[in-house]
């Protein structure tokens, strides 16, 4: 279950040669396009390939929280 969804912004375990370390979620599905917040290069990574790389997700107050630790804002289905 993706714990991500589009505009989201994410930090990676390596920063870009730019600088930043900040990214933003553009598309989602079989592969993840993502956006370099320092000097605005996308690049396209698989989905397997993401979550491998993925470290931190800014949650809704704007503090960065490992992925482990985010839960979404979405409603969890009823039983």
């Amino acid at each position: 279950m993706a714990k991500y969804k589009l505009n989201d912004i994410v930090t990676l375990k390596k920063g870009h040669p730019c600088g930043e370390n900040k990214w933003e979620i553009l598309r989602t599905g079989v592969d993840i396009k993502v956006k370099c917040l320092g000097c605005d290069k996308q690049i396209w990574l698989t989905r397997i390939e993401f979550e491998k790389r993925l470290r931190k997700i800014q949650n809704e107050k704007g503090k960065f929280v490992s992925i482990v630790n985010y839960e979404s804002e979405e409603p969890k289905a009823q039983e």
